[in-house]
């Protein structure tokens, strides 16, 4: 504090005094006078006040709190003080000042006050009123407004029995088989009608579980009738409910060689059918032969091969060529598999028993004795990119039998010096930047890899 005479002391006391029981407080605070920091003093732009720090004893619940602000604002008789505002006295008017301290100055500057403000945007009594208003307005809709929107749903226990009733046209997979199982035994049935059965049983069948219940009920049977029926379209309907029943399905796949379907399948395709026929017999064939030997062995043991060869002869049109030699890869493929991975203990007990199997599959002695050597490379002749593919896959596979055949093969090795100069340029003029592999490249390698086999 500024040093002063002891007559302005003594002047400024009684002044202290007199303001005191002017405002009239109600209760005993204690001021304490601080030095005023603001301005540097009264030279340098600062009021002629001093800052004083005021603590508050009051009863809050008998005075009016005041508010605070970063200015300095009049503090009126009955109102206290929150703690830690700064209070000070103005010499000039006589009035107590008040504003934020220290402390809370920074918690505002920091981008507290919108949210304070937002806070108390609204008060208690305000917000009351607010829900009163909301609920007097939902009280005030009209009935027949209730009556419409009541009329567009319908009551929960409608509903209920609704679907009570729909529960009791549910039907399971195997209750759809059952009932049409039913009707395929049924005489009176129609060619269109049992055509049409076959195919949502063929829908059906996709399913693992499904095809083994189908057998289980005893519906084998009705497809293999299916198969030995005169009619060319129940031949081809039966052969591609078949053929999806085994796809990866190992039970339905023993039960159909006990069954004799495969000698019934081999049958078909040795004799005159329609080529749609034996599209789909294909099917069911190559779908129970994939990785099953045990009737890969029997496909071998009963003539397979040879109707196969047979078959591919017969095929002018190319139709069932390609078919046909993919499905020979896939077993030559597996056998390798299976032969490399040899008795690995890490493998499923299975294992054992399928390489068992595989060891009596003689298929590349097979292919050679039913003269395969010389007739896959004719199926480079297709314009098919997808056939030259599966050829050249097959030739590949089969090189370790058909080595020697292939270096005395003048049309393979015409073909193969052929192909590769139109793969070429297929690549150069269809060349995209940024791209370095493209399936005309990857046949190009197929030919690349044949011919490093045969030199």
């Amino acid at each position: 504090m500024r040093l002063v005479s002891s007559s302005a002391t003594l002047a400024f006391i009684l002044l202290l005094y007199c303001c005191h029981l002017i405002l009239g407080q109600k209760s005993d605070s204690a001021l304490t006078l601080v030095e005023n920091t603001e301005g540097g003093g009264r030279g340098e732009g600062g009021n002629d006040d001093d800052e004083e720090e005021m603590t508050v004893d009051e009863d809050e619940g008998d005075l009016e709190v005041v508010q605070p602000t970063e200015e300095w604002q009049t503090l009126k008789p009955g109102q206290a003080v929150p703690t830690g505002a700064h209070v000070r006295l103005n010499l000039q008017t006589g009035q107590r000042e008040v504003r934020l301290g220290e402390e809370q100055l920074k918690y505002w500057t920091h981008g507290h006050r919108d949210k304070e403000e937002i806070q108390t945007l609204f008060s208690p009594d305000e917000l009351k009123q607010a829900m009163k208003k909301i609920k007097e307005d939902l009280n005030s809709v009209s009935t027949d407004q209730q009556d419409s929107v009541v009329s567009k749903y319908r009551p929960l226990e409608e509903l209920k029995r609704h679907m009570a009733q729909l529960e009791l046209l549910v039907e399971t997979d195997a209750q759809i088989m059952k009932r049409m199982l039913e009707q395929l035994n049924s005489s009176k049935l129609s060619t269109e009608q049992r055509l049409n059965v076959l195919l949502e049983l063929e829908y059906l069948v996709h399913q693992v579980d499904n095809a083994q219940t189908l057998c289980s009920m005893g519906g084998l049977q009705f497809i293999l009738q299916g198969l030995n029926s005169s009619d060319f379209r129940l031949q081809e309907s039966s052969a591609f409910v078949l053929g999806s029943a085994v796809a990866s399905n190992p039970v339905v796949q023993v039960k159909v060689v006990e069954s004799g379907a495969l000698q019934m399948l081999l049958t078909i395709l040795a004799t005159t059918q329609p080529v749609r026929v034996k599209k789909k017999v294909l099917f069911a064939v190559a779908s129970l032969l994939r990785h099953f030997p045990y009737a890969q062995h029997y496909f071998l043991s009963h003539g397979g091969l040879q109707v196969l060869s047979e078959l591919f002869r017969a095929d002018g049109g190319g139709v069932l060529r390609t078919r046909i030699v993919t499905m020979l890869y896939d077993m030559i493929s597996e056998k390798e598999r299976i032969t490399q991975a040899g008795l690995d203990p890490m493998l499923d007990a299975s294992h054992e028993e399928r390489v068992h199997q595989s060891s009596k599959v003689t298929l590349q002695g097979e292919l050679l004795e039913k003269g395969w050597c010389s007739l896959v490379p004719q199926l480079l002749e297709s314009t098919e990119h997808d056939c030259r593919e599966k050829a050249l896959q097959a030739l590949l596979a089969m090189a370790n039998v058909c080595l020697e055949q292939y270096h005395s093969d003048s049309f393979l090795l015409g073909s193969l010096l052929s192909l590769r100069d139109q793969y070429e340029e297929m690549i150069l003029s269809e060349m995209i930047p940024g791209e370095e592999n493209s399936y005309f490249a990857e046949i190009v390698e197929l030919i690349d890899a044949l011919q490093i086999k045969i030199k």
